[in-house]
């Protein structure tokens, strides 16, 4: 069974930062490209900030010069560092990543965690 857990969301008045974080377990072989989306209330959700493997980023623009990804494979983790945070990047955000297991490739989802951007 694998998890892919979120931490780190909160409350931060605007032009604060955050760090948010994900950790995949379970019988793991590998993963593929580790990405986060949001989804503001009534909107689709949407890609944030991706990773692949070997480190290549991709942003959405709306984030571009403020979040910063990273993963660290040994540890399954990614990492979502949210800097001069504005009201509009207030969402849900969610990990999402392609597993592979002994049983085949899965995509899983986190639970999500709140990020609230408010003075």
């Amino acid at each position: 069974q694998v998890q892919l857990v979120e931490s780190g969301g909160g409350l931060v008045q605007p032009g604060g930062s955050l760090r948010l974080s994900c950790a995949a377990s379970g019988s793991i072989v590998s993963i593929y490209a580790m990405n986060w989306y949001r989804q503001a209330p009534g909107k689709q959700r949407k890609l944030v900030a991706a990773i692949n493997s070997g480190g290549s980023t991709t942003y959405a623009d709306s984030v571009k010069g403020r979040f910063i990804i990273s993963r660290d494979n040994a540890k399954n983790t990614v990492t979502l560092q949210l800097n001069s945070l504005k009201p509009e990047d207030t969402a849900v955000y969610y990990c999402y990543a392609p597993i592979r297991t002994m049983s085949g490739l899965t995509n899983y989802w986190g639970q999500g965690t709140q990020v609230t951007v408010s003075s």
